[in-house]
């Protein structure tokens, strides 16, 4: 004997019905070393692509200057590193850890946006650290 099964109908909701009305505005990357956007905003949050430092001379320097350029590209959009609530810090070596805490609490204040830190086999123009973060508008 043959079994029935209820057929159950869903309607379908087109996706731009369940997106919010906010809409994206996208940041040039000036001198940028591939296809992608300094910054992406939304009306709520703003997302920094990975910047590494321009002075090389030392890893505290190096490490400085990345979090800098950070602040810049925050700074095109009116916000500032107090604003961050997530940041992703890449390194090229691990034994370099409690030396970018130092460097990331003097820079970033309390309390300290969500972190992540990981461990990467290389870097663009063979940086030592690159930090990438997320950013909330304040109201």
């Amino acid at each position: 004997m043959r079994s029935i099964l209820p057929v159950v109908l869903i309607p379908l909701v087109p996706l731009t019905a369940c997106r919010s009305a906010s809409h994206t505005e996208h940041l040039e990357a000036q001198g940028a070393f591939g296809p992608y956007s300094a910054a992406v905003m939304t009306e709520e949050l703003v997302f920094v692509s990975g910047k590494i430092g321009s002075d090389t001379s030392s890893f505290e320097a190096e490490a400085r200057s990345a979090i800098e350029a950070v602040r810049a590209e925050l700074s095109r959009v009116g916000l500032g590193l107090e604003d961050v609530v997530s940041a992703t810090v890449y390194l090229t070596d691990m034994n370099r850890y409690a030396e970018i805490n130092k460097i990331y609490s003097e820079m970033f204040s309390s309390p300290y946006p969500a972190r992540a830190c990981i461990a990467v086999a290389a870097l663009p123009r063979n940086a030592q650290v690159e930090v990438q973060v997320i950013a909330a508008r304040r109201e």
